[in-house]
């Protein structure tokens, strides 16, 4: 904050005054200026008239803030109360109406990381789960200035939060899948893979599983970029979120096999995969409850790579007891011996359904 805080009033004089796109002043009536001064010192007025405030704030220029005194710090939190706001889904969509979108989109390109970084996490909650307020930033080109900074900010803070929106932004949109595959988003999914950020690689990790599980043809766009060879290397990360989410991208490659997209004959793939089974096998109790989901992609793609029950099945280290909730057992069949699975079946088929039991009592 600046020694005496924002000057307000003296932002309003500016605001006011340019507010119908001219450069000349014009009188400022003392209800406009109660309104103004209201909403930007108390929380009594309602979410609306804050987020019209600021909206006006944000089509500001730098050099007129900085000379009313506010500062990177204030625009921050700034950004912060107008991602409560939008956390209503009524509230995001009117971000649009009030005109409080595009400039908000034209914060992605402040000289300072902080606001680059805090615009993309508000334009995350804006356009999450949203269908309205996603099409509002297609329509306003917002992935384009998303797409650059994901790609090219010096900043992986920002890059990274860029990343979360375009996640947000595309999920449920297919014209977003479209554009982001047209203005090869994949090339940056794949830089973020290789970068030594474990939060950078694992929002790219989950995209990129998003997205194969959306659309079968973009497994040979991933094979042709080389994705599996480093998706392989990330499954024995340190961090198992990491090693998990390239786990399910290889099991999506594996299980679309029209295109042999992941070559089964991949010494490191099973080297891999070997190596997650030893050192699985020699963990706790309590580590292995942790890796309940690393169990079973294992065991999974081994199953789907081999076509044989993997060391963690023969061990019944797949599904443990102390799972919360077993999930279904989805290769159990293909080793079953046929004679039980026909006996099995064979007896549902014919058992009858049982006699209820009547309770017979005196007569009313």
């Amino acid at each position: 904050m600046a020694n005496n805080g924002p000057n307000w009033d003296g932002l309003l004089n500016w605001s006011l005054s340019h507010s119908d796109g001219s450069s000349s002043s014009r009188p400022i009536s003392e209800q406009d200026r109660q309104w103004f001064m209201e909403a930007m010192q108390a929380h009594t007025i309602d979410s609306v008239s804050r987020m019209k405030v600021i909206s006006q704030i944000m089509k500001t220029p730098d050099q007129v803030l900085e000379a009313q005194g506010v500062t990177p710090d204030d625009l921050e939190g700034m950004l912060d109360e107008l991602q409560e706001h939008v956390e209503s889904i009524d509230l995001a969509n009117d971000l649009h109406s009030i005109g409080g979108l595009v400039p908000l989109l034209s914060y992605l390109k402040n000289s300072n990381a902080k606001i680059r970084a805090k615009s993309a996490d508000v334009l995350t909650t804006v356009v999450q789960n949203n269908p309205r307020s996603q099409q509002l930033v297609m329509e306003a080109n917002g992935l384009e200035p998303l797409l650059t900074n994901f790609v090219a900010d010096p900043d992986i803070r920002v890059r990274t939060k860029a990343l979360g929106a375009i996640s947000s932004l595309i999920r449920n949109n297919q014209p977003g899948i479209t554009a982001f595959r047209l203005a090869n988003g994949y090339a940056g999914l794949r830089d973020a893979l290789v970068s030594d950020t474990v939060r950078f690689q694992r929002k790219a990790l989950n995209l990129i599983h998003y997205l194969l599980q959306e659309s079968n043809s973009d497994c040979k766009i991933v094979r042709d970029l080389g994705f599996p060879r480093i998706m392989i290397h990330l499954a024995s990360n340190q961090d198992l979120e990491v090693r998990e989410f390239a786990l399910r991208g290889l099991l999506e490659l594996a299980r679309e096999e029209s295109e042999r997209n992941l070559d089964r004959a991949d010494v490191n793939l099973r080297q891999i995969l070997e190596e997650r089974t030893r050192r699985i096998i020699l963990m706790s109790d309590e580590d292995l409850c942790a890796a309940r989901e690393e169990r079973q992609l294992v065991d999974s793609l081994w199953t789907v790579c081999y076509d044989e029950p993997s060391h963690l099945r023969e061990r019944g280290l797949v599904y443990l007891p102390s799972d919360d909730e077993l999930a279904p057992d989805v290769v159990r069949d293909r080793f079953e011996p046929p004679l039980r699975a026909w006996s099995a079946r064979r007896d549902d088929e014919t058992s009858e359904p049982p006699v209820p039991v009547l309770l017979l009592g005196p007569a009313p």
